[in-house]
């Protein structure tokens, strides 16, 4: 069967080839992506443990959901993957009287300008192994979760609301069914919704709530208002009542304010208030939160409140209280005056102190989660949760490829690889920084991956990896921090977007408000745009009202946040904005035409796609949940952009509250698209006319970027670190989708012949990083209800078997799939493999691409372990009902292997005396067991045939015992690894150790015949 590729259409004709594909959606439950990491932590805005487990902890990430740790945070693993539908966390609450009982409100409560929505309640009642949804969908972010001690169906719920809008969801929730039901107990208005809720430790009828107005716009935050539209509240009859807390707290503006109550004295209440100048600081009362005295004002403990704002009471001692802000505070003269902790990272969110053990904690910062048993003077790794939160991918030219992406709160950008790319002790020495800063990107030079051109919010630079040394060559060269926008001449996103020419690796473009141009690194820069954006005066103001300025260049607006250069036709360029607008040039810069698509008024363009087929196509998402509006935006042209058509309308695959921030086109079959929501990852056939989840074992996070690179799927997330789709090619290749009843095998892409450094200790694929053997994939395609035996046979170009495969027949446990005895002889023999699934379906195989090995008494190993094959064409035959299809497989060298010298010659070479080397083991082993079964059936008197059998297996097999003298079988096994262990030349020593063995051989099989 040949490969075929769906020839290039034009968009119309794409579209009515393709229009019946909605019918045929495709399972694609085989084709798994792996986790690449890296295993630093992302941020993490909740943490919690339980009195009842001192050992069991959990952590919830603001964009990688909730994991679970039972052993003081040595180990951690997600428990919510497959429940909860978004995976933002703002609050975890774990009951105290039963570790069975949790309680997760979503949402994170740190309302960054890139905040994840929430999805409402999860409940749990057997430790997380399984959840259900309890309601209050459209709570937006959760401030806070309180179980009532004293019941455990008794919960209150503190919802912020939605970040980008007002809603009526807005307010303090109470349940007193486990979640059945809630009613709210509390409202202020649609615009001010409750950020804390605390009870009495010993009489939980006694409630505070602490209301906040906020709203996030993309140009700004709005944190705080009148004293109408926030303050502390009280009730003392379980919510029936409520009144406001006033004397003492600040009588103006009042932000956000959090709570704590000291558990060994209740009458002790903190109030951590955001107010304008000195009246924002950490307020404390004495008589059960009627009165409060202010206690501090100290500048660190009131940082950025909307981001922060955090303060925790020690449960056995009130005078000892602790503030989370960009540090880490500790107090022991109730706020007088203050230490600072040093956890593993910076930027503090919350923390969960042991009642019994006020030693004994866990905390949440922008790095990750981690366990204290002292006190905070050591701590546990934050090298153990994969929750890193990626703006963007980009990919270099290495043999395997490395990852790269600026990661939230890094010092650097950071590159990880794809798969193993030489040996470590720890997998984490294989993340390593790539310039620039948390926000990148970082985008390798095409042709010497050690240059790095890498970006720091607005700040270019080129980055040197050999040397670890950066190169600042700055557009503008002015600080943005602090400044209004209106006053800039440049305005620069955080993420101001770096793309290269895929014509000229020594082009590069970075983008302001206009579109820069560098061909020398960046020593000097051209502007070969106007203004790309629609720049609205109002909206160029101050970050930060009405009480906290915050200008760090996260709400810069109406700047350019992409650029693509069309890779089939040079100097046609895209650019998209984050205020709405899309222009492109098709004469390199000199004119440029106004291309937005029609539809609602702005909205961040978060990417642009050229299309690899046709000079006129090209994709656009854009991104409007931060105004509010969290319908999917994806468009595509096929005339320049001179009209557009709307590919997400909420009925065609990806849902209505999905929205999209990345569409990526296939660069070999023209309509083959993948769309990165919010929510997941989806594929379209048709040019996006309809759409299909692709989402497999990715996951719930928001996808930020993808890039189709060497066959595989690359993607990055804004919580769950890198992952890899190996080899999509099956997806490029008619009938795909629309596969009807028939079998198809695909042509499997070309495969590198990697060779991996065996190991000690053989890797769990669970554990990420997830780095893949070395493999050819065989991708094919099976109907329902497939009789009998699947077979799968490669071999090489002349017709000689490689290897073979049969599927495992569950009615005929006892057949092995072993046909012939001979290895020599060259006729099929099958192995059996698990690994060759029956299921309707895609099914996926992985040949290690290595020769059938010999024959071992282990069932589980036997024909194991055989030569690694050559570079070459090979053929991959399935047999399915005695119909046979048949592709090719083309392998090829390791460019790193022909750099160093190794020809392949050399390596045919090496191939041919291996195979002799596992030939005559096969035959010795099976000599062995031959003369055992003989010698266990020989009759006591036959004492002449015992002793030629006792000493033929003396001289195969090594005797039982430590450190025994290696007889001929694990003399050839210790050759065989000695030809195995990388490419090479086969050295004289191994000939002739070789030709040893075999005469040894030879002489025991002259002693049995004689």
């Amino acid at each position: 069967m040949n490969r075929t590729i769906l020839p290039i259409l034009g968009t119309l004709s794409l579209a009515i080839t393709l229009q019946a594909i909605p019918g045929y959606a495709q399972n694609f439950e085989a084709l798994e992506y792996r986790n690449v990491g890296p295993t630093r932590g992302g941020r993490v805005t909740a943490v919690a443990g339980t009195v009842q487990a001192p050992g069991t902890f959990y952590l919830g990430a603001s964009g990688g959901g909730v994991w679970k740790s039972t052993d003081y945070g040595t180990t951690w693993n997600n428990i919510s993957d497959g429940y909860f539908a978004s995976p933002s966390i703002g609050d975890i609450a774990a009951s105290q009287t039963d570790t069975n009982v949790l309680y997760v409100g979503t949402g994170s409560d740190g309302l960054r300008s890139n905040v994840i929505p929430g999805k409402g309640v999860y409940k749990s009642t057997n430790g997380g192994d399984t959840w259900t949804h309890v309601g209050l969908k459209k709570s937006g972010h959760i401030g806070a979760v309180e179980i009532d001690p004293r019941d455990n169906n008794v919960v209150w719920v503190a919802a912020i609301g939605s970040a980008f809008a007002d809603n009526e969801e807005r307010g303090l929730y109470k349940t007193e069914n486990g979640g059945v039901s809630w009613e709210k107990s509390l409202g202020i208005s649609d615009a001010v919704g409750i950020a804390d809720v605390e009870l009495l430790p010993n009489n939980p009828d006694v409630v505070f709530a602490a209301a906040w107005k906020a709203r996030r716009q993309p140009w700004t935050i709005i944190s705080g208002g009148t004293q109408e539209e926030g303050g502390l509240f009280k009730s003392v009859d379980g919510g029936d009542s409520w009144r406001r807390i006033s004397e003492g707290l600040p009588s103006g503006l009042i932000g956000k304010i959090d709570i704590a109550i000291s558990a060994s004295d209740s009458s002790v209440v903190y109030a951590l208030v955001e107010a304008p100048g000195e009246e924002g600081g950490l307020y404390r009362s004495s008589d059960q939160g009627e009165t409060f005295t202010q206690v501090s004002s100290a500048k660190g403990i009131r940082i950025r409140p909307f981001y922060y704002g955090n303060v925790e009471a020690d449960p056995t001692d009130p005078n000892t209280v602790y503030v989370m802000a960009t540090d880490y505070f500790k107090s022991v003269d109730g706020g007088a005056s203050w230490e600072e902790l040093e956890p593993p990272h910076g930027d503090n969110h919350d923390m969960w102190i042991n009642p019994d053990d006020p030693q004994l904690f866990i905390q949440a910062n922008d790095g990750g989660a981690n366990v204290t048993h002292n006190g905070g003077l050591t701590w546990s790794s934050q090298f153990n949760q994969a929750t890193t939160e990626l703006y963007t991918v980009d990919v270099d030219d290495q043999y395997p490829y490395w990852l790269y992406a600026g990661q939230q709160d890094n010092g650097t950008t950071i590159a990880v690889p794809s798969r193993v790319p030489y040996s470590v002790q720890n997998d984490n020495a294989w993340l390593i920084e790539a310039g620039g800063c948390e926000t990148g990107p970082a985008v390798p030079k095409p042709g010497d991956h050690t240059t790095v051109y890498a970006n720091c919010k607005g700040r270019f630079s080129v980055f040197n990896k050999e040397t670890g040394t950066e190169r600042s060559y700055y557009v503008g060269a002015t600080n943005m921090y602090g400044q209004n926008p209106k006053d800039l001449k440049y305005r620069f996103q955080r993420v101001a977007p770096v793309a290269v020419s895929p014509h000229d690796p020594n082009v590069v473009y970075h983008g302001s408000q206009f579109l820069h141009r560098t061909s020398d690194n960046g020593v000097t820069w051209e502007t070969i745009s106007p203004d790309l954006t629609a720049f609205e005066a109002d909206k160029q103001v101050v970050s930060g009202s009405p009480i906290t300025r915050d200008v760090t260049g996260e709400e810069v607006y109406s700047t350019l946040y992409s650029i693509r250069e069309s890779a089939i036709a040079p100097g046609v360029i895209w650019t998209g904005s984050n205020d709405g607008p899309v222009h492109v040039t098709r004469d390199n810069g000199d004119s440029w035409s106004d291309v937005t698509p029609r539809g609602p008024k702005g909205g961040r363009v978060d990417s642009v796609e050229p299309s690899y087929h046709d000079p006129a196509v090209a994709y656009v998402a854009v991104l409007r949940y931060q105004l509010g509006d969290d319908k999917p935006y994806a468009y595509r042209t096929s005339d320049y952009g001179k009209r557009w058509t709307l590919m997400t309308d909420g009925k065609n695959g990806i849902p209505a509250d999905y929205p999209v921030r990345v569409v990526r086109e296939d660069p070999v079959r023209p309509g083959l698209l993948y769309a990165g929501t919010d929510s997941g990852l989806f594929v379209s056939f048709d040019n996006g006319d309809s759409w299909q989840s692709f989402q497999q074992n990715l996951p719930v996070t928001p996808v930020t970027d993808i890039r189709i690179y060497r066959d595989d799927l690359v993607v990055s997330t804004m919580g769950r670190a890198f992952w890899v789709l190996d080899d999509i090619s099956a997806l490029r290749q008619a009938p795909m989708p629309s596969m009807g009843e028939g079998v198809t095998l695909f042509e499997p892409a070309e495969t590198v012949r990697y060779r991996q450094r065996p190991s000690y200790k053989g890797r769990d694929p669970k554990v990420v990083p997830q780095y893949r053997k070395p493999s050819a994939i065989i991708d094919y395609f099976l109907p329902a209800d497939v009789d009998g035996l699947v077979t799968l046979e490669i071999t090489d170009a002349d017709g000689n078997v490689v290897n073979a495969f049969s599927s495992v027949d569950d009615s005929d446990p006892d057949n092995q799939g072993e046909l012939l005895d001979n290895m020599a002889l060259n006729e099929v023999r099958y192995i059996k493999r698990s690994g060759l699934t029956t299921k309707e379906g895609v099914n996926r195989f992985h040949w290690d691409m290595r020769y059938r090995g010999p024959w071992q008494e282990n069932e589980k190993r036997r024909f194991t372990g055989g030569a690694l094959a050559t570079a070459g064409t090979y053929s991959v035959t399935l047999t399915v009902g005695g119909e046979s299809f048949t592709q090719p497989l083309n392998i090829v060298m390791d460019p790193r292997v022909l750099n160093a010298g190794v020809t392949e010659a050399q390596i045919q070479a090496q191939l041919q005396i291996h195979r002799e080397v596992l030939e005559l083991l096969d035959q010795a082993r099976r000599t062995a067991h031959s003369l055992e079964s003989e010698l266990e059936e020989l009759a006591d008197a036959d004492t002449e045939r015992r002793g030629v059998l006792e000493a033929a297996i003396r001289q195969l097999v090594t005797e039982e015992g430590t450190y025994m003298q290696p007889r001929l079988i694990s003399q050839l096994s210790y050759l065989s690894r000695m030809l195995d262990q990388a490419d090479q030349e086969p050295g004289g020593e191994a000939r002739t150790r070789f030709a040893e063995l075999s005469a040894e051989y030879a002489s025991v099989m002259a002693s049995l015949d004689g």
